[in-house]
């Protein structure tokens, strides 16, 4: 509980922060400045001035920040590269399997789903395993220890499988206030850091269309794309001020699809015009909001590239990052999925994945072969090593960021864990 109060503590003095601040800013004069006359400066007679910081980007570090990543991905072994940019699903619930594959894969990360969770001591060991595996490897970021927690019926860490809270379905942040939406997933991420983790794969960013919508349906907060909008960007302001990073899905947009991409590949053949004003609003919303992930949808977009998917498509992603000026890391929604079946095997999937743009993938069917294919490629020039490396940076990049937003966030223990109930039930009202 003392973390979560924290944390909304430090709401209020954003709130009271200038709008023109940046990160690390103490607020004292600059040069040839007083603190009484409004920065004007005391003498007419020229003065040194040091030139002002970098702006940061809108999820968090500055460009420079993650070039100099990028940079210390180019020293890698091409082996460890390629495992820094893939997020492995496993098996069961002993801590010792999924920190063995971070070592013997050199992998980015770990996703946990309901299987590989059995009780909070149990998770919060997993993760420590995972954290000490990377050390193992060197590291001087952490790994990636994952889940997706939006709430409803989509909740790994959930009361129905240890002390966990039990959030209502993101469907209630539509009509709720962003500051209910902001504490409410706040104090979400306040559990999932108590647990262990340091990624959620939510909000979902969707806009859905109703009861035609199979796939989404209340996971989306709205069927109005500026209501779904506002909850977006409240729900990332809310992970954020948490210590976790969250991730957009499933772009461009799933909501408005009938066909159910876990079967097979849904295509959207409405124009970009109009994808702007409904599908696109939230994510654009999101990543001003500053939403450090993007999960790419495996959607067919006609407008952009005919018969791809998204999540394989090199205009998908150039559209994500030129049009909505996204930074941040581009990443995959699960590779398991049957809308990918024509790409071929997990290796031909990720080499088709970070060619056209994807930083991380999640899940791959063989995480090994995955690996391995994008070695092979790159030592056949197939792949672009500057590729990978830049996939591969912007990862340790968002990792090491997330170690400030924790640290911006407070310390957590487990006895934070549940302690979200009274914001979980704010949310559940509307």
């Amino acid at each position: 509980m003392a973390a979560l109060t924290a944390v909304l503590t430090a709401f209020a003095l954003a709130a009271c922060t200038s709008p023109t601040g940046t990160p690390g800013s103490t607020g004292t004069p600059g040069p040839g400045e007083s603190a009484t006359n409004g920065g004007a400066a005391t003498s007419s007679s020229p003065t040194p001035t040091t030139p002002p910081p970098p702006p940061p980007l809108a999820w968090g570090p500055t460009e420079a920040d993650v070039q100099g990543w990028i940079d210390e991905a180019a020293g890698l072994d091409l082996a460890e590269a390629a495992g820094q940019v893939i997020i492995a699903r496993y098996s069961g619930t002993d801590p010792a399997t999924p920190a063995d594959l971070v070592r013997k894969l050199d992998l980015g990360g770990i996703v946990l789903f309901a299987g590989n969770i059995a009780s909070l001591d149990q998770v919060i060991a997993t993760g420590e395993a995972i954290q000490a595996a990377g050390e193992d490897l060197g590291r001087d970021w952490p790994t990636i220890v994952s889940a997706d927690d939006e709430g409803g019926r989509v909740q790994r860490l959930s009361g129905a499988r240890g002390p966990w809270t039990t959030f209502p379905s993101f469907s209630h942040a539509g009509d709720a206030p962003a500051k209910v939406v902001r504490e409410a997933m706040a104090a979400m991420a306040i559990e999932q850091r108590a647990s262990g983790l340091n990624t959620d794969f939510a909000p979902d960013a969707d806009v859905t269309i109703g009861p035609a919508d199979p796939t989404i349906g209340d996971r989306s907060a709205s069927e109005d794309p500026d209501k779904a909008a506002a909850a977006v960007a409240a729900a990332v302001e809310g992970f954020t001020a948490g210590g976790v990073l969250s991730s957009l899905k499933h772009f461009p947009g799933h909501g408005a699809l009938t066909v159910d991409s876990h079967k097979a590949l849904p295509v959207q053949e409405d124009t970009t015009a109009e994808l702007e004003e409904r599908d696109l609003v939230p994510f654009r919303a999101g990543i001003e909001a500053g939403a450090p992930m993007v999960m790419m949808g495996h959607i067919d977009v006609e407008a952009w590239d005919p018969g791809v998917p998204a999540s394989m498509s090199a205009a998908a992603y150039d559209y994500l990052r030129e049009e909505l000026g996204f930074t941040g890391v581009a990443i995959t929604d699960g590779l398991e999925m049957g809308a990918l079946d024509a790409i071929g095997d997990a290796g031909d999937i990720a080499v088709t994945a970070i060619g056209a743009g994807a930083d991380l993938l999640l899940g791959p069917t063989d995480p090994a072969l995955a690996r391995q294919a994008l070695i092979d490629a790159v030592e056949a020039g197939t792949l672009d090593r500057d590729r990978l490396n830049e996939a591969a940076g912007r990862v340790m990049a968002m990792m090491d960021w997330q170690t400030h937003l924790a640290s911006e966030a407070g310390p957590v223990s487990p006895a934070d864990v549940g302690s979200a109930k009274e914001a979980a039930a704010a949310l559940a009202g509307y």
